[in-house]
């Protein structure tokens, strides 16, 4: 039962049975009340056609029903007595008597003369029979020694003495159920392989419909096992939901193996980028080891500080691909861009600040991580600007928007994405010292992203390169 097929085999099989049970019922339910009514409207005609005779006032004896074998028929009077019974008839029950031997009928009684009794429930008038429905019962009879059940029918008539009688006829049930027990038998016969056919055929179709599952289980465990995120599962050709997951998955292996890729090129990069000015620390420690006269102190503390920098730019990306969230407290970009320019009183360009007086631009966020964009924007406008940088805070619809503009050569249309990547530079012509190491504006964007923004570069109007980021604005507390 652990299997699917098995799980869906089983269901469809109860679920068939069931409802085949429910509907057997319903067959033969309205099988017999068919039947039944079939025998009921036999009765009534031979009770109608005995209780005629009787209205009409001929004599008991020569008062004979037809087919006497099949439709007994018994006549009590108003006290109960009975006058006239099938000739057949040895013993019955569920009528008015249970007696089947005639006794004389009785006068009327005086003033019975418009079958009448004034007090009691209307009775035909003389020589008529009642219009009103028969009352049916259930019952058996003996007729020449062989008992059965009957469905008896009860009709009122008035003989022209004023004699009020009751007919008792008598419909057979054996056909009845004769075939209520027919259809029964056949519904348990075909009930049980009609099932087994429901089950085998739910059992094949499963496992057809489930193959393709299976290529793709064994397929993700060949994956799994040889760690070859290159591979691809089978997709079948049909378009159910089996495909869809086929094609899901293959998208999810794509991400993975993107995302695989990406780290195993971080990894490269970032050991290649920490291999440099390691290397070069170790060799002035080991030349002034040696010539304590030769050692360059300025140089050997610039690669610590780049090799400081770079540890802290590599962390950062770190914590942010393991998915950290950034603070939930609210920071004014107008102030926070304010005191980063305020901060750079050396740098070789002057930033020109563009903040709107009494603006609001709070936004939600971490504070270290918005300051570590803003920085990182200044750093490489004016690692290319000519003579100008520019950095400009307004509103922009439902959020802020930062800017940061410079002179320079600006960047190609077609590298505006490629610059986001990590360690990617455009000025290799530059030495590592002065270009960075590419990670400055892939952690700006990646900070961006995580804060619910987003981070580009556009043509500025006066030439250079435009860097917008936009932030949601935070919501005002009430």
């Amino acid at each position: 039962m652990r299997s699917v097929r098995a799980r869906a085999a089983l269901g469809a099989t109860l679920v068939v049975a069931v409802a085949l049970v429910a509907a057997g019922l319903a067959v033969l339910l309205v099988l017999r009340a068919n039947l039944i009514d079939q025998a009921d409207l036999q009765a009534e005609v031979v009770a109608r056609e005995v209780a005629g005779e009787l209205a009409t006032g001929a004599p008991y004896r020569e008062v004979e029903p037809d087919d006497e074998e099949d439709h007994p028929v018994q006549v009590v009077d108003e006290e109960g007595r009975v006058v006239l019974v099938s000739k057949e008839l040895r013993a019955v029950t569920g009528t008015g008597a249970s007696g089947v031997t005639p006794v004389p009928a009785a006068s009327p009684s005086p003033g019975d003369d418009d079958g009448d009794d004034g007090g009691e429930e209307a009775r035909p008038g003389r020589g008529q029979v009642s219009d009103d429905d028969p009352d049916f019962s259930d019952g058996t009879a003996t007729v020449d020694r062989t008992t059965a059940d009957y469905r008896f029918a009860a009709v009122e008539a008035t003989t022209p003495e004023g004699v009020t009688l009751t007919v008792y006829a008598g419909a057979p049930l054996a056909a009845e159920q004769e075939a209520v027990d027919t259809v029964r038998g056949a519904m348990l016969t075909g009930l049980p392989v009609l099932l087994v056919v429901v089950a085998g055929v739910t059992w094949l179709v499963t496992r057809r419909a489930l193959r393709p599952v299976e290529g793709i289980r064994r397929e993700m465990a060949a994956i799994t096992a040889s760690e070859d995120l290159a591979r691809r599962v089978p997709e079948p050709g049909s378009r159910d939901e089996i495909a869809a997951l086929a094609r899901t998955t293959n998208e999810t292996l794509r991400v993975l193996e993107a995302s695989v890729e990406r780290q195993r090129r971080f990894v490269a990069d970032a050991s290649h980028e920490l291999r440099s000015p390691i290397a070069s620390l170790r060799t002035q420690l080991e030349v002034a080891e040696a010539h304590p006269e030769l050692l360059d102190l300025p140089g050997a503390v610039a690669d610590t500080v780049r090799l400081q920098a770079l540890a802290a730019d590599l962390l950062l990306l770190a914590r942010l691909d393991a998915g950290e969230k950034p603070g939930g407290g609210t920071v004014e970009l107008g102030a926070l861009v304010r005191e980063e320019v305020s901060q750079r009183t050396g740098d070789r360009i002057a930033v020109a600040v563009e903040v709107p007086e009494g603006g609001a631009f709070e936004v939600n966020g971490s504070r270290g991580q918005l300051s570590r964009v803003v920085g990182n924007l200044l750093d490489n406008a004016q690692r290319h600007a000519e003579t100008d940088v520019a950095v400009s805070v307004a509103a922009d619809g439902r959020g802020v928007r930062v800017e940061v503009r410079d002179d320079g050569a600006g960047v190609p249309e077609e590298e505006r994405e490629r610059i986001f990547e990590r360690f990617v530079r455009l000025d290799d012509a530059r030495s590592r010292d002065e270009g960075g190491a590419g990670l400055g504006l892939a952690i700006a964007r990646d900070v961006a992203v995580r804060h619910g923004g987003t981070l580009t570069v556009h043509r500025a109007e006066g030439g250079g390169a435009a860097f917008r980021l936009r932030l949601p604005r935070a919501a005002r507390r009430t």
